[in-house]
């Protein structure tokens, strides 16, 4: 209980950074790490350079069923690295599972599992990860998003927001006609 305390306020004190790299995370430069939560086996993780870790992304670093398997050796345990390339971005709530490498330029979709490596240059998403889009073609189509240029100093991060925020919502998601048709009638 109280190491839980104390992880907590030093966390706090120091950063999600800070904290990591005294748990033993390996990170590089110009990193934003927005999570708290390396799992038991933070020294196995290494972070590249200019990566985004975003709120409530987990490192799974162990096989825990594992430890299932028993036998007159006793129990079994199966560690493996997690490492993160360069110029990455990991979505809020993300699951980076045992022994997955993130290339350089990777973007990785909140809620995501990634249970299997992941190559340069490519986005992923989904449970379990799959490929979305290159990064250059998702980089290109950021460009034209709201830039700095459009803020004003000194307004408010809301005022901010909504000065640049889009327009209407996304499509809908496709759903069968049958669907749609027997339940129109009990909206």
């Amino acid at each position: 209980m109280f190491a839980k305390l104390w992880s907590a306020i030093v966390r706090r004190v120091l950063g999600n950074e800070a904290f990591a790299r005294r748990l033993g995370v390996k990170i590089g430069s110009g990193c934003r790490i927005l999570t708290g939560s390396f799992g038991s086996e933070p020294f196995l993780i290494t972070i590249g350079d200019n990566v985004t870790i975003s709120h409530g992304t987990q490192f799974i670093n162990h096989d825990g069923a594992a430890w299932l398997a028993r036998d007159e050796l006793g129990r079994r345990f199966a560690y493996r690295r997690i490492v993160i390339g360069d110029n990455c971005f990991v979505g809020a709530n993300t699951i980076l599972m045992p022994g997955v490498r993130l290339g350089n330029n990777v973007i990785v979709a909140a809620g995501s599992v990634v249970t299997k490596s992941v190559p340069d240059g490519v986005v992923v998403g989904g449970n379990p990860a799959h490929f979305i889009a290159g990064y250059q073609s998702y980089i290109d189509k950021a460009l034209n998003w709201c830039d700095d240029s459009r803020f004003k100093s000194g307004v408010s991060y809301r005022d901010r927001v909504c000065s640049g925020v889009e327009v209407g919502f996304k499509p809908s998601l496709a759903v069968p006609d049958a669907f749609c048709q027997s339940n129109t009638e009990t909206l």
